[in-house]
């Protein structure tokens, strides 16, 4: 780990310092999402490095397994930055959720009346039911059957309207 600390540059050293338990605990929302942003960057760099330089000597060592081995100093970049990243994500999503809580608690107390509740409603009184309605005494009498007919005629012609235009 120390070796690989000691290929890194200023800057990037510099993301490692700052992620360091002690350095974490008081920053804010805003403050982990630049961060997490700058540790987003670099892990991006070492992977397309990586990723660049496994593809290119691939053909010159004979193969991706001959390759492995003479790329391994960006592979462990890139993996010390994921890992940085992770943990920097995990903060960010506790303080995104803490900052979302209290918007919530906010949002409900605002939404509570600032004067007295009014008094409570008094008691319903007795309900009263009622009486059903008839549909008709005879439900097939002619009256019926012709009103049935008649809205049927309505309709067909509405939709042939319709249909023609």
């Amino acid at each position: 780990m120390d070796a690989l600390l000691g290929t890194l540059a200023e800057a990037e050293l510099a993301v490692v310092r700052e992620v360091q338990p002690d350095r974490l605990i008081g920053l804010d929302e805003d403050e982990l999402i630049a961060l997490h942003a700058r540790v987003r960057r670099h892990r991006d760099k070492y992977v397309k490095q990586y990723r660049r330089q496994a593809a290119a000597s691939i053909e010159p060592a004979g193969g991706r397994g001959k390759a492995h081995a003479r790329n391994s100093r960006a592979r462990a970049k890139a993996e010390l930055f994921e890992n940085i990243l992770a943990g920097v994500s995990r903060l960010l999503a506790v303080a995104a959720q803490a900052s979302a809580d209290a918007l919530h608690a906010e949002r409900l107390a605002d939404e509570q009346p600032r004067f007295a509740p009014p008094p409570p409603a008094p008691a319903p009184a007795k309900v009263t039911r009622l009486p059903r309605q008839r549909s008709t005494t005879r439900p097939d009498s002619p009256d019926l059957q012709k009103r049935r007919a008649s809205t049927r005629a309505t309709n067909a012609r509405r939709q042939a309207r319709r249909d023609s235009t």
